[in-house]
């Protein structure tokens, strides 16, 4: 695991510091990974069906390997683990995705929620949190959701 997220580093990240663009679209990823993953864990019960979700969202968002996904959900778990609070992570977001991505990362969020066949009032509220800090609409919040639950 550790020579996996040293071969991450070396490969994706390390030679993005020399280009700041190339650092910050680390740093996103990174941030929606961890939202995520906070997601996956809100109700304090993690399944399969709701990692198979975090990574397919993360494949298909970021154009990832399975291998990256892994590596990566590695350093946002550590990020995670870290962070005092979200706004952290959704200022990079704010910053970086236009309006349709971040009603794109609600949809995804909400697909992790619904993965597990049950929603949380935790998982609820944490979603209403983060879409108020993404400044999303409450149309477009409850439309993400919809989206979302006839995917699942």
């Amino acid at each position: 695991m550790i020579d996996g997220i040293k071969n991450f580093f070396n490969q994706m990240i390390a030679p993005a510091a020399s280009s700041p663009e190339a650092a910050s679209q680390h740093a996103l990823h990174v941030a929606t990974a961890a939202l995520l993953l906070e997601m996956m864990r809100m109700d304090n019960s993690v399944t399969a069906a709701e990692t198979a979700t975090v990574a397919g969202a993360l494949q298909t968002r970021f154009d990832l390997t399975a291998q990256e996904v892994g590596t990566l959900l590695a350093l946002a778990a550590e990020e995670a683990r870290q962070a005092t609070d979200y706004f952290q992570f959704t200022s990079l977001i704010n910053k970086n995705f236009s309006r349709e991505q971040k009603i794109q990362v609600v949809e995804y969020l909400w697909q992790v929620a619904f993965a597990d066949g049950h929603l949380d009032a935790h998982e609820q509220h944490f979603m209403r949190k983060i879409a108020d800090l993404l400044y999303i609409s409450h149309a477009d919040y409850v439309a993400a959701k919809q989206r979302a639950r006839q995917q699942v």
